[in-house]
């Protein structure tokens, strides 16, 4: 789907995506289970959400840390920008004073919850260096994981790959944004779906089903309906793919 169908941004898009992600922690990890939440960027979009996901974990009262191994070359990732009237992610990271950690096992063996945002609807492997190892030490951690539209290594349409890292990788919550993509009908775990943006003109242009947020959430819990389907709710219907040829949720 082209975002500028519906006027928006990439960085309006990544804003709420990225507070989607903030209040699904909120609902499953409440402050009272523990401050410490790890961020795990990747170099794309995903990894974009992950840091305004931090940004908004900080304001809600938690101690975010980010890992980013392999920074993304848009402008609005980095620190300094050419538009000085703009302060781009990390930037605004920095003046929460929330750290960039180097040493990853340690803060991974320090945190009440992860957040993988390595990867997500784009994302289409082989998984190539750092990400291989690090995914191995998510996947063999026993730290609660929630992972951004999709499981990290995972393909879109197939799910997990049938070895090497992330064959086993299945995170305790998945927050899919928009819509589930294909892959879910493999993930049994907590489910959320958020980015409260679409209108029922983009809705029904593109075959999508969205779920009836409630009063000002930004997301919604899903279940899977038993039937290769999901519900939201009590008399919710979701569908699993679009109507598309292809399937797509959404293309950012």
């Amino acid at each position: 789907m082209d975002v500028r169908i519906g006027g928006w941004s990439l960085d309006q898009l990544m804003e709420l995506a990225g507070m989607s992600v903030a209040q699904a922690v909120w609902r499953m990890h409440p402050l009272s289970k523990g401050q410490n939440i790890l961020v795990v960027c990747g170099p794309g979009n995903n990894g974009g959400d992950g840091l305004v996901a931090a940004r908004h974990l900080a304001h809600y009262g938690y101690k975010p840390s980010v890992y980013y191994p392999k920074e993304g070359k848009n402008e609005l990732y980095q620190t300094k920008s050419t538009d000085t009237s703009n302060q781009r992610l990390k930037t605004q990271l920095h003046n929460l004073h929330v750290p960039f950690i180097t040493d990853f096992p340690t803060a991974l063996a320090n945190t009440n919850l992860l957040i993988d945002a390595i990867f997500g609807f784009s994302f289409g492997g082989p998984l190539r260096d750092p990400f291989p190892s690090l995914i191995s030490q998510i996947e063999a951690s026993t730290v609660t994981v929630l992972s951004v539209d999709a499981p990290s290594s995972w393909d879109i349409n197939d799910g997990p790959p049938s070895s090497g890292p992330g064959a086993k990788f299945v995170p305790q919550a998945l927050i899919s944004l928009t819509a589930p993509k294909p892959c879910v009908k493999f993930y049994r775990g907590r489910h959320f779906v958020g980015g409260r943006f679409l209108t029922q003109h983009i809705a029904e242009k593109y075959g999508l089903m969205c779920p009836a947020y409630e009063g000002i959430d930004q997301v919604v819990e899903v279940f899977d309906d038993g039937e290769g389907g999901f519900r939201y709710g009590p008399k919710g219907g979701f569908e699993v793919l679009a109507k598309g040829t292809k399937g797509n949720m959404m293309l950012r």
